[in-house]
């Protein structure tokens, strides 16, 4: 075969076998990823068991059809043509959970499914000026955005282990609050003056099952097993031990009755995903808004990840093909709330799992698209995933999210403090922006309503202070190098 006709190494065609074995390979590593975000935002919006099943099963079936559109290309406009496996972005959680919290239900699963359609449309349109936008994104701001999605994460893998969020660790004592009442007014009467207030704060009861010590010692024998894979095994296993300590959890809850298979063995064994299953979607500006500036931050993510991942392969992309990429993140997230799922864009630990085996055919991302697909037709998978204890996935949850702060903090090392101090700057004030909503949830009660869904997300407070102050330090100057050398250094989204 001459030069001239050589397949490059991203678009061989490997046997079926091995496409199979690869592709579930590269399933497998993203897979606890890619059931979190469903998990997390169906208990926040307080959906019923055989809900939360079905936002598992169509996160699973979009990441597939998402995959395959990215891989494979669908006309000039979609698609990056490259190993490319999407799954549901992580920036995304802390807005979507704040929207949760303010309108839980079906009603706010419609509401947050409409501000994804409306993120979707507008990033296809934005595609092409994002990746021009990649020199307002260097090191020193997507290394803070990361960072403080790791950082607002981890209240939610504490929330796991501990059995569900902080407010759930005590609950009024009823009767001692009515006992209080009627001797507040007994007294009242006697002086012949009104109740205005009670004498005291409301009595508060723990709740016996927070914190409770078995399930806290469930969460850490996941951790400590995770940490023993990391540390004593190398290569696939070592990928996937996230996934594998899990499995161990659940082995665990299971042999201690703490976990049982009723609505697994009620779900059916084949289903299809069923697009506005929640009914129509409902559209409010501000909430859009929000997701699309999730979405701008996620394309310059994923702008970084196609350079590095063109540098990996040896596949030189073009801009037109860059924005093919990026609008794919657009048509994935419309995609995503048309089918009762979430935004979409490259999984960067797929990306690293190419650097690491040096298999760089797209065809193997094909392959894990179409696996993917069928796990999203199989209710019990799901339902399996949905009975996990929330303690069990705490212990992953904690390694998974605080994998994500600490990639941020690696970005950060690469950057120049030295010559440009007013980098330092840059991280304190965006990180502690970022960090308001988490130590002070009520801050927006005395603004205008319409802008708490905008300032209740420390991601994008993050997002618009890092952004704000590099152009008034640094100003507009592109690092295009640096991007792309904080992509290969992200493993999480």
């Amino acid at each position: 075969m001459s030069e001239t006709t050589k397949v490059h190494p991203v678009d061989e065609k490997l046997p079926a076998g091995r496409l199979a074995a690869l592709g579930l390979q590269h399933v497998l590593v993203m897979y606890a990823g890619a059931v979190a975000v469903p998990l997390i935002v169906g208990r926040a919006l307080q959906l019923s068991p055989e809900q939360v099943a079905m936002l598992i099963s169509a996160d699973l079936f979009c990441c597939g059809v998402v995959t395959l559109i990215q891989s494979l290309g669908v006309t000039r406009w979609f698609g990056i043509r490259l190993p490319v496996m999407m799954g549901v972005t992580f920036a995304a959680v802390g807005p979507m959970v704040a929207f949760a919290q303010a309108m839980p239900g079906v009603d706010g699963a419609r509401a947050i499914f409409g501000a994804i359609i409306g993120a979707g449309i507008v990033s296809m349109i934005l595609a092409p000026m994002v990746s021009k936008l990649l020199r307002f994104f260097p090191p020193v701001v997507t290394g803070s955005i990361i960072a403080i999605i790791g950082i607002s994460l981890m209240r939610v893998g504490v929330g796991w282990a501990m059995g569900g969020p902080a407010s759930m660790a005590q609950s009024v004592d009823v009767p001692q609050l009515a006992a209080m009442v009627d001797s507040a007014r007994a007294a009242a009467e006697q002086t012949g003056t009104e109740l205005t207030r009670l004498p005291g704060p409301i009595p508060m009861k723990d709740n016996p099952n927070y914190g409770a010590l078995d399930n806290l010692a469930i969460a850490g024998a996941v951790l400590v097993f995770i940490l023993l894979l990391v540390k004593y095994t190398r290569g696939f296993v070592a990928n996937i031990s996230v996934l594998l300590g899990i499995v161990a959890g659940c082995a665990i809850a299971i042999a201690l009755g703490k976990m049982n298979f009723d609505k697994v063995a009620q779900a059916h064994w084949f289903d299809v995903v069923t697009p506005l299953a929640f009914g129509m979607p409902t559209f409010d500006g501000v909430m859009i808004l929000t997701m699309t500036l999730v979405m701008i931050v996620v394309m310059i993510e994923s702008t970084g990840m196609f350079l590095a991942l063109s540098e990996i392969t040896g596949r030189r992309i073009s801009q037109t093909e860059l924005a093919a990429g990026l609008r794919t993140d657009g048509l994935g997230t419309l995609i995503g709330g048309l089918f009762n799922t979430f935004p979409y864009t490259s999984f960067s630990q797929n990306v690293g799992l190419v650097g690491v085996t040096g298999v760089k055919s797209r065809w193997v991302c094909v392959a894990g698209g179409l696996i993917m697909i069928v796990l999203g037709m199989l209710p019990k998978m799901a339902a399996f995933v949905e009975s996990i204890p929330s303690f069990v996935l705490g212990g992953a949850g904690l390694v998974m999210f605080g994998m994500v702060a600490a990639t941020g903090i690696r970005i950060l090392s690469t950057v120049d403090y030295r010559t440009s101090r007013n980098n330092l700057y840059i991280v304190a004030l965006s990180i502690g922006f970022g960090l308001i909503p988490l130590v002070a949830p009520r801050w927006t009660q005395q603004m205008a309503h319409g802008l708490h869904p905008l300032l209740e997300s420390g991601i994008l407070l993050t997002a618009i202070v890092a952004v704000t102050l590099n152009l008034f330090f640094n100003g507009a100057r592109g690092d295009t190098a640096g991007a792309i050398e904080a992509a290969k250094t992200a493993e999480a989204h």
